[in-house]
Formats: structure tokens, sequence, C-alpha cells
């Protein structure tokens, strides 16, 4: 299913990232969160495919589909 995103224990602490490079799922999501364009970030990394970034956030909202979010108090 998610074929561009690769989890290897001996890289990173085993989280999960693009292609086997040391560029983390996490990070690719927090600079679309941030704002960055998908031409920004291509910029700064160029051994990143726009794929990737399409792939990184859907294995972002399947991974947050999968887990119970803690409560949150509204204040």
């Amino acid at each position: 299913m998610f074929t561009r995103i690769t989890i290897d224990p001996a890289q990173m602490g085993g989280v999960p990232c693009i292609r086997g490079l040391r560029i983390p799922v996490a990070s690719v999501v927090d600079m679309v969160a941030s704002g960055m364009s998908t031409g920004d970030i291509l910029a700064d990394f160029p051994d990143l495919e726009r794929e990737d970034i399409a792939e990184a956030l859907r294995y972002a909202s399947a991974a947050l589909r999968e887990r119970q979010l803690p409560q949150v108090a509204n204040l």
C-alpha cells in the first residue's frame, strides 16, 4: 500500500522514512503543515519526488486513523 515509506530499525531509530532516505515522514508532513509548497520542499530536498510528499501525507492520515487519540479538554 505504501511503496515509498520504509521502516528500518537500523536507520533513524526505526521511524518511517521516505524510500530508505534519512528523511522522516514526520519531517515532510511538518514542512507541508508549516506552509511550504511542494516546489519549495522539492527544492530544499532534491532527493524527494512529488509522489513522496503525497504518500507521506497519505501515510500520516492512515496512521492517525489507526490510533486512538487522547481526549483533549475543551477550555
